[in-house]
């Protein structure tokens, strides 16, 4: 493949050091030749309101368009109280209207959940791929990512200080790629 597939990467949290937010940083390092991933900021985004569909605010108008370009999106988040974290609702909710318009529709998708807890963002993960199988964005199924105490396997450098994780990360986004190879529709 001559160029490379471009991915956006949405991350759950908005705290400048999360966990997941060096976790996607990580990933970007480990992305295979065919994908190049880039972490799309959501923090930003009013709120979803159905008033401003005639005049959506310019934030909604750019991270629409930007979604739009892209040929796949990565979710890496957290688990906030057994779902995902508010502002990455909101972007989805954005990007899905208004109805008829949405951003997501048939653009493949993968889900990875990090948490310092033994569960990896579980509740998280698998919360999300229940409105994106109604978005209709088809979701890579095998392998499930889910990195159970991310505080103990980033190194100072941002990268990833477990090898077995990295293989396994890498792993995933080498099948990531393939799944957007077979499913892309442009």
């Amino acid at each position: 493949m001559s160029n490379p597939r471009d991915v956006v990467v949405l991350v759950g949290s908005l705290r400048k050091e999360s966990y997941n937010r060096k976790l996607a940083k990580a990933l970007i390092a480990l992305a295979p030749a065919q994908l190049k991933l880039e972490i799309v900021e959501i923090g930003e985004l009013q709120l979803y309101n159905q008033d401003l569909d005639e005049k959506p605010p310019q934030t909604w108008s750019a991270f629409r368009d930007r979604v739009r370009r892209a040929d796949a999106v990565l979710f890496v988040t957290p688990e906030y109280n057994r779902s995902v974290p508010a502002p990455l609702k909101n972007a989805i909710d954005v990007g899905s209207r208004p109805y008829g318009s949405s951003v997501w529709d048939g653009k493949p998708g993968g889900v990875i959940s990090a948490s310092p807890g033994a569960v990896g963002g579980f509740g998280a993960n698998h919360h999300l791929r229940q409105s994106l199988v109604f978005l209709n964005i088809p979701v890579l199924q095998q392998p499930e990512v889910y990195i159970a105490g991310v505080n103990k396997l980033l190194d100072e450098q941002g990268g990833i200080a477990n090898e077995s994780t990295r293989d396994f990360l890498s792993k995933y986004l080498a099948a990531f790629a393939g799944w957007i190879e077979r499913t892309a529709t442009r």
